[in-house]
Order: C-alpha cells, then sequence, then structure tokens
C-alpha cells in the first residue's frame, strides 16, 4: 500500500499545479504493561519502552511534509518526524526527501531519501491515523528498524482490464542506528535493495516483496567478549557473530481487503538472515475490523518464531545469541473512533503470550520475565 499523503490545494482552479503545500500528522498516545520484568517496545529503534506505568514515548510521534510541485510531472516530497529515538531524544529526523518525476501516468521516478517499502504498508508506520490499530503489529514488523534510505526507485503501472498491476524496485543506503544498552548499532551504509508486484482487484489488494540488506558494520560486543572470554577465544567468538559483510533477506506477502464496514488484513514474512548472531524467523499477523458509524471495533491474531542457531561455541557467545530469540502470539482487541474529520481516538489490548526464551525485542529484561504480559494503550491519531 502506498505510504498516506495529504494534498489540497492553495487556491485557483481546480486543474491548476499548487506551487507549495504543508501538511502534517501525529499520535499523542499512552501505553502500560501488567510487567515491571520486560519494557514494551514499538520497534527496535527505541532504547526503552513501557512498563507497569503509563508511558507517552512509545507511541507518541509528530510529523510535517511540504511539498513543491514544479510541474505535473515534476516534484520534490520532504517529511520530518520526531518522536523517541535511539539515542532516548525527539531530535527531528528527516525521513524522506526526494524528487519524484513522472514522464506518464504508467512510470514514477524517485530519487532522494525514501521511506522502506520492505513489507506491504511499511513505509507508512509512523502515520497512526493510517492504521486501524495503534500501531502497525509487532511480531510482524519487529525486525524493521530501517525506516529510510537514500536512494531512487522506479515504478510502474500496467491496467489488466479493469484490475491494475503495480510494480516497484528499489536501491540505497540505510541512515538508522539501532539501540543495544548501552551502546548503539550503526547500520547506517548498509546497502539495501528490494522491490514488490501489487495487484488491485476492486476492493482486493494483494502484494508479494523481497528485499535485502548488506550490513556495513558488526555489532559493538568487543568489550562484552573482551571481559568474558581469553584473547583467544574472544578473536574466535568476534569472527563467528560477525555482521558486516552479511546479508539479511526478507521474504513477505499481504493482502488487504477493503469495502464498506468491512477492512481485513493478512500478512505474511520469512526473515532468513546471513548472520550467525541473528536467528531467522517466521511471522504473520490477521486482522479484522468492522465499521459501525463512527466506530470501527477490531480483532487481529499475530504470531512470531525465531529458529535457534545449532552451533553456539561457548556459554558466551550462546546468550548473546539468544538475545535475538522471539516465540510468541499475541491477540488484539481493539477500537477506533473517528470523533471527527482527521481525528481518531483508539484503545487497544494486546495479550502477549511467549515462551521464558522470547526475549526479543524487549529492553531491560530480567531473568524473572516468562514471555508474558499485557499491553493497554490509548492514542489521538490526527492530520492536518
Amino acid at each position: 500500500m502506498a505510504a498516506l499523503v495529504f494534498a489540497w490545494p492553495l487556491g485557483g482552479r481546480a486543474d491548476e499545479v499548487p506551487a507549495f503545500s504543508l501538511q502534517g500528522f501525529g499520535t499523542l498516545g499512552l501505553a502500560r504493561t501488567t510487567s515491571q520484568e520486560a519494557r514494551f517496545v514499538r520497534d527496535l529503534t527505541q532504547p526503552t519502552g513501557a512498563g507497569r506505568q503509563w508511558d507517552g514515548r512509545i507511541d507518541s510521534v509528530l510529523g510535517l511534509q511540504a511539498n513543491w510541485q514544479f510541474s505535473s510531472s515534476l516534484e520534490f516530497v520532504a517529511q520530518a518526524v520526531s518522536r523517541f529515538r535511539y539515542d532516548q531524544t525527539y531530535t527531528p529526523e528527516l525521513s524522506w526527501a526526494f524528487f519524484r518525476y513522472d514522464p506518464n501516468p504508467q512510470l514514477s521516478l524517485r530519487a532522494g531519501r525514501l521511506g522502506t517499502e520492505f513489507f506491504m504498508m511499511a513505509d507508512s508506520r509512523m502515520v497512526g491515523y493510517s492504521y486501524l490499530p495503534v500501531r502497525p503489529p509487532g511480531d510482524f514488523f519487529w525486525y524493521l528498524p530501517f525506516l529510510g534510505i537514500d536512494g531512487a526507485d522506479v515504478a510502474m503501472i500496467f491496467p489488466v482490464g479493469e484490475d491494475v498491476l503495480r510494480g516497484k524496485l528499489y536501491y540505497g543506503v540505510s541512515d538508522a542506528n539501532i539501540p543495544l544498552a548501552d551502546r548503539q548499532w550503526k547500520i547506517d551504509g548498509s546497502k539495501m535493495a528490494g522491490g514488490y508486484v501489487d495487484y488491485q482487484s476492486g476492493p482486493w489488494l494483494f502484494r508479494v516483496s523481497y528485499a535485502n540488506i548488506l550490513f556495513s558494520n558488526d555489532m559493538p560486543i568487543d568489550d562484552i567478549l573482551g571481559r568474558t572470554l581469553p584473547p583467544g577465544m574472544a578473536a574466535q567468538a568476534r569472527s563467528f557473530l560477525a555482521a558486516a559483510n552479511t546479508r539479511s533477506h526478507y521474504y513477505s506477502i499481504g493482502v488487504i481487503y477493503d469495502r464498506g464496514p468491512w477492512q481485513v488484513q493478512l500478512m505474511l514474512n520469512d526473515i532468513n538472515q546471513g548472520s550467525q548472531i541473528f536467528q531467522s524467523s517466521k511471522g504473520g499477523y490477521a486482522l479484522v475490523g468492522y465499521r459501525v458509524s463512527a466506530y470501527t471495533p477490531y480483532f487481529g491474531y499475530s504470531r512470531i518464531f525465531s529458529d535457534s542457531r545449532g552451533n553456539t561455541l561457548n556459554p558466551v557467545v550462546a546468550r548473546i545469541m539468544a538475545d535475538s530469540h522471539v516465540d510468541q502470539y499475541t491477540t488484539i482487541l481493539g477500537v477506533r473512533w473517528d470523533v471527527a474529520r482527521n481525528i481518531a481516538l483508539k484503545a487497544q489490548w494486546d495479550g502477549i503470550h511467549g515462551q521464558p526464551d522470547s526475549i526479543f525485542p524487549y529492553r531491560l529484561e530480567t531473568d524473572a520475565f516468562k514471555g508474558k504480559l499485557d499491553v493497554f494503550s490509548v492514542t489521538m491519531d490526527f492530520v492536518f
């Protein structure tokens, strides 16, 4: 699904091309859990998350988007977002900054900073108003800390009778960093490539996608290995757990049905990790909503599990590798209230049931964490 883009003419005739437009979006959110033994996060870019006390950090976001329309075929788009990020600040980030050139209605070319589209709906993850639930289901989206790339893409549209076939290819480098306890794993500069094919038929939208990333740096584990292992064993472990120059592959399929009061989503993914330090995983979710007047109650179920590596060298290496282990399912129940034009209130419960060793991607987990917790969330999403 394409990213949500807001556009209003600046005045004049309807067929005139506006020179400039400015829009915005945001979410004010609160979340709490029933466990103090692990902190719940929205995604891997957050260094800490919600516990038993109400927390406004994980879901709150504010964004602005500017569009400069130079002609009917050439446009520049810039988007900045402020949210709780890897360095525990709300420093605004330039999430989009690209030129788009559409030489004809069937072809679109973009270059600059682009939102990542590894999975369906991934490029609009910050725009809460565009999502039915409070946040994108974590069991499906957690493995995507990549919010943007500096690169280019090409998209084509092919009419198929009354249906539409779309395709896109993209290439670029990551601009992200991932927090790990008191350190940062720098993945900026990691090369990404991928593409997808969409088929839209009436209310149905189908997507098959593939993407990969070639990591530029190892994870910052040298100090851990140096403190806990003899020099020779530390060097062997460092080589065994290397992430630099390894490639991870992301496969996914998705289906969306949207007609009348019904909204239905089904997504599946398969992530193959090239480095021994990560565990490959499979995940997916189903979400169903039914609109009644201004209210849309919804129900969802998600599942994710990873494959433990066999050869772990020694207990220290095994513990590091276990940090990416996940084996859990989540039940989602909530309601969205479109209280006014461009404003939606949401309340949601997530019931998470995991194995005791399912600690990814929680933060500050202790040995007392048993893999189970409830998450309660309330948000107000808006666009302007």
